[in-house]
């Protein structure tokens, strides 16, 4: 009996991937976003820029704050200690990972350059698709990423 090409590989992919499922859930991810290989957040943009400047200012090195495991760049002294005095306010939701991701209970980086003020506070996207998709109902995709937020990052 000839078997198509891929099969095999297509069935392993499937037993592999409900092992992996029963397996228990994915590991929690740190609560803020950061690339594999360093502790930047935002990727450099000024959080409270987004708030006072409205959208996206690079950091510099020279105004720096460590908050929750990552180093926030700001683009003045004023704006690293209004982030210092109020993290809470001025960092993106989720970590700065994909809005849309978490309201579907997954996550992705979100991207600095696609983000959103909703009710004072600063959402990130994927993507452009992401974004619009997010978008389309932003009351009730911030209602589920609220509720899949706490299985999703590791306090710890």
């Amino acid at each position: 009996m000839r078997r198509s090409p891929g099969g095999v590989g297509r069935a392993a992919l499937f037993l592999g991937g409900l092992v992996l499922g029963l397996a228990g859930p994915a590991a929690a991810v740190e609560p803020v976003y950061t690339p594999r290989f360093g502790d930047l957040a935002l990727g450099g943009y000024d959080a409270v820029a987004y708030f006072s400047e409205g959208g996206p200012q690079r950091g510099s090195r020279e105004f720096e704050h460590r908050w929750r495991g990552a180093v926030w760049r700001f683009a003045s002294e004023a704006n690293r200690a209004r982030f210092a005095a109020e993290p809470e306010r001025f960092a993106p939701r989720y970590g700065g990972y994909c809005a849309w991701a978490v309201s579907r209970g997954y996550t992705a980086a979100g991207d600095p350059l696609l983000w959103k003020i909703v009710d004072e506070k600063l959402y990130l996207n994927y993507n452009k698709k992401a974004q619009s998709q997010w978008e389309e109902d932003i009351p009730g995709n911030i209602a589920r990423a609220d509720e899949n937020w706490p299985t999703l990052v590791d306090e710890d």
